[in-house]
């Protein structure tokens, strides 16, 4: 069971994709995380990774799919992986295809959550970080006792450049699965789109019936 988790930041991917891997008994793969920690660990596609990150250039995809075939070719993805982060463009999902193709695996669903600009804009606009010990607050959902004050251990709160409403907007644009990678899943039937905009319970619970259609039609 390999799926991907397709949509646009601020629609609960990282959450949700955790939350299914552990339901489902698969791992949960995020480009971003592998990044991460093939620097801090100083391998050496990690070594390659950094000298284009440190410029601020994209990762080639040669590189990011190659840490991503390593991950999975580890035992305990042998159950299954779920992607987050990844594919980003219709090339990285070819090219992702063609690298499962030959370990004789498959994407058998990319999920695509959907939600509405402006309940994104509202859900990242209204978040707040402890500059401290940070801890998460949201100015609707989790506001803090005290304005702009941690209640965990007193610090300021701030907010991120890249959660103000404007920056927001313009990572939706710049973020968001293109249209053309969404057309790729679709034709080949493995597209399957839940309300992001949802109660969280609610999405998890969505695209958990949608992974069983999959399992189901797969069993026929």
């Amino acid at each position: 069971m390999n799926l991907i988790l397709l949509g646009p930041p601020g629609t609960g991917k990282g959450t949700q994709a955790k939350t299914l891997a552990k339901r489902l008994g698969i791992i949960h793969v995020a480009s971003g995380d592998l990044f991460r920690e093939a620097m801090s660990n100083g391998s050496e596609l990690g070594k390659r990774a950094r000298k284009y990150m440190d410029r601020g250039d994209l990762v080639p995809d040669e590189i990011t799919i190659e840490m991503l075939l390593e991950r999975i070719d580890q035992p305990d993805a042998d159950a299954g992986v779920i992607f987050d982060g990844f594919p980003r463009t219709l090339q990285q999902a070819q090219a992702l295809d063609k690298a499962l193709a030959e370990r004789g695996r498959s994407i058998k669903a990319a999920l695509h959550m959907t939600t509405p600009d402006e309940e994104i804009v509202r859900r990242l606009s209204g978040r707040w970080l402890c500059t401290n010990c940070g801890a998460i607050f949201h100015e609707e959902t989790k506001p803090p006792q005290e304005a702009k004050v941690c209640d965990n251990c007193g610090h300021a709160l701030a907010q991120r450049e890249d959660d103000k409403p404007d920056v927001v907007r313009h990572r939706l644009e710049t973020q968001r699965p293109p249209a053309e990678m969404l057309d790729y899943y679709r034709e080949r039937g493995t597209l399957l789109e839940v309300d992001g905009a949802k109660e969280s319970d609610q999405v998890t619970k969505d695209l958990m019936a949608a992974i069983e259609s999959v399992t189901a039609s797969l069993a026929n």
